[in-house]
């Protein structure tokens, strides 16, 4: 399932402050607009899981500049309710020379997420602890499915600094996930 959609401003786009539906039928409380991505893919990974039931589920998004300034261009940001799933995503991520770096989804973060008018906000709006809010966000559209693990392959997906490689896209993400996938096998 590709999670997408175009980010245009128009006398249409929502605002801060807006309380918006999901997929889920949970509300969201808007506090930054800028904190799009995570919305569709909230939907997407709640549709994946309500339509298809799947054993596990992966989801990849290049969703916060506070992976990049955690890990610079070296290593994803990796978020999981499932130790099995860490312990071999790490494995394929160091076969593969794509690597990934475990971060908590500890229960303390989810009140930086609390809203007074909606289930939950879309940002903490707190210039702390970025990277893991976002994963608890989308954590909290998983329907508690107990092998979910995503990916913030922000710092990794696009080699556009003085400090990468490359000037392009890297295609972070094929030989990981192909690995992954082969070793279930």
């Amino acid at each position: 399932i590709v999670a997408s959609a175009e980010n245009a401003v128009d006398k249409h786009s929502y605002r801060p402050g807006d309380v918006i539906n999901s997929y889920s039928g949970k509300t969201i409380e808007i506090i930054d607009t800028d904190a799009e991505g995570r919305l569709v893919l909230a939907d997407g990974i709640n549709y994946a899981i309500k339509t298809f039931q799947p054993k596990q589920i992966i989801d990849l998004a290049t969703l916060t500049g506070s992976v990049v300034r955690t890990f610079g261009y070296a290593a994803a940001g990796m978020f999981t309710n499932n130790d099995a799933m860490a312990k071999a995503m790490s494995k394929a991520g160091e076969l593969e020379h794509e690597r990934v770096w475990r971060l908590p989804l500890y229960k303390d973060y989810e009140s930086d997420l609390a809203s007074d008018i909606a289930d939950i906000r879309n940002f903490s709006g707190k210039p702390i602890a970025g990277a893991i809010n976002a994963a608890k966000f989308l954590e909290a559209f998983t329907e508690n499915h107990k092998s979910w693990l995503h990916l913030d392959i922000a710092g990794v997906a696009f080699g556009d600094s003085e400090y990468s490689k490359m000037k392009s896209a890297t295609g972070y993400g094929v030989k990981l996930i192909t690995h992954y996938i082969k070793s279930l096998i």
